[in-house]
């Protein structure tokens, strides 16, 4: 019989929390190369993967009438080959690098994305050179992306969110704004794209001069000078004409657009309106007042909606620049954002679950928010700061926004200060600015025969009926 074995364990102390550090957010180091092409650089320890982001002054405004679209057309065209290598060639590059390269558009410009570990920045940087620099648009890789963007679009529209939010630019801007049409065109606009049109708008809008490039991550390995010199400083261009960056005009009468869908099941609500972006003083009370509304599970839309009535899995309140910038030369702000509230409920509660809405709307300005709803909510804006930007690609893309957007570099950093510092009756008087209950548009998509009636008794404005 074999001898007994005796376990023993040994139990090593408890890790606990150190002491807490400061936190501010990334200070860029700004720079401008030669050709005129500006660059944020962020070094991170220890982010051994690297994010660039590119800002390209091609804003959606500036696209050819009828041919709304050919801005996202020609930002996925760009990994679609350059001089040195076709499509295939490109993305095998790509892939040996370990890197990712993405690129869309929106109303203020084109925004390229790469991601690379730190180690092989500097082919990254090459590969993004050439297709900032130049880009093939071959006639069959741009045909492609256009049949893929039309078989995007039923998707879209059969999509009941991605439905609100189009009836709701177009209610809310006039025709002749870009801004009341799709971001990514219409079949109608985007059928009317080729290769000729793509490589039109590129060489009218993309030049050095007129870009930032911010880039972010560990880069004590990495001589950056020399492999910028090497990559995105040798792209050229000429300077560019300046161009007149048009106000933003909407109407936010109070109203309702039903997008009829016979037989569904749910309502998808879409409710919003145009305010103030982040040039103005209100914005931190602004960020800070509509979380409180609708920001999080414990928001007053959630608590009412959700966990009092049951009408909903959760209801969110948010507000979005469009587009920021400097006063326009024709007079009017040149920036805005979009301020929603968005969920979707049963169809049977519809009238309900809206009722309900304007009675929080109401009591918000009868009775303002609480010194404790605007504790948590600063704790959840500014404690959870560090952790949002963990990423070298958080960082970058909040860097990029904020050039996008026309802010200074010290923004974020100075955002989080303000927001500590405002009060409960300062932000209690930005969201009810915010959201007045008489002056927004609802948009509700969703079986018209079963909620137009219920929604019409509420008297929270003029009912229209679309098709779906």
């Amino acid at each position: 019989m074999s001898d007994a074995v005796t376990a023993t364990m040994t139990f090593h102390p408890q890790p606990k929390g150190g002491a807490p550090r400061p936190w501010a957010f990334p200070a860029p180091e700004r720079g401008v190369l030669p050709n005129g092409l500006t660059v944020l650089r962020c070094h991170r320890p220890g982010q051994q993967v690297v994010a660039v982001e590119i800002n390209l002054e091609a804003p959606l405004d500036a696209e050819p009438a009828g041919l709304e679209g050919v801005a996202t057309i020609m930002a996925r065209a760009l990994s679609e080959g350059t001089d040195k290598h076709d499509a295939e060639e490109f993305a095998a590059e790509l892939e040996r690098c370990g890197a990712t390269l993405d690129a869309h558009a929106d109303h203020a410009g084109v925004r390229v994305s790469l991601e690379v570990p730190a180690s092989r920045l500097p082919k990254a940087l090459g590969l993004l050179a050439d297709a900032l620099r130049a880009p093939a648009f071959p006639d069959g890789e741009v045909e492609r992306l256009v049949r893929n963007r039309l078989d995007e679009i039923p998707h879209e529209l059969a999509n009941p969110a991605r439905r609100a939010s189009m009836a709701l630019s177009a209610e809310l801007f006039p025709a002749e704004s870009r801004m009341s049409r799709p971001r990514q065109g219409t079949q109608e606009t985007i059928e009317g794209i080729d290769a000729a049109a793509v490589r039109a708008f590129y060489e009218a809008h993309l030049r050095p001069s007129t870009a930032t490039a911010v880039i972010v991550g560990d880069l004590g390995g990495v001589d950056l000078d020399r492999a910028l010199a090497d990559t995105l400083g040798a792209w050229t261009g000429g300077a560019g004409a300046p161009r007149t960056v048009p106000p933003i005009v909407a109407d936010d009468a109070g109203r309702v657009v039903i997008v009829d869908r016979p037989g569904a099941v749910q309502t998808q609500l879409l409710i919003g309106r145009v305010g103030a972006d982040r040039h103005d003083r209100v914005w931190p009370a602004q960020v800070l007042g509509t979380y409180c509304l609708g920001g999080t599970l414990t928001s007053r839309l959630d608590r009412v909606l959700r966990e009092e009535k049951g009408y909903t899995y959760g209801v969110r309140a948010f507000g979005q620049v469009l587009r920021s910038g400097p006063p326009s030369p024709a007079g009017g702000s040149s920036g805005a954002a979009m301020l929603a509230i968005s969920g979707s409920v049963a169809t049977e509660v519809t009238g309900p679950a809206l009722d309900d809405l304007w009675k929080v709307l109401r009591t918000l300005k009868e009775e303002g928010l609480t010194d404790d709803e605007r504790d948590v909510a600063v704790q959840n804006l500014v404690g959870v700061a560090p952790l949002k930007y963990e990423t070298a690609a958080s960082v970058a893309n909040t860097l990029a926004d904020q050039v996008e957007q026309h802010l200074p570099d010290d923004f974020q950093a100075q955002l989080y200060a303000r927001l500590a510092e405002t009060g409960t009756v300062e932000a209690t008087a930005a969201v009810v600015s915010a959201f007045p209950a008489d002056r927004l548009v609802t948009v509700l998509v969703g079986d018209a025969s079963a909620i137009e009636e219920p929604v019409r008794a509420l008297g929270i404005g003029e009912v229209r009926v679309i098709s779906g």
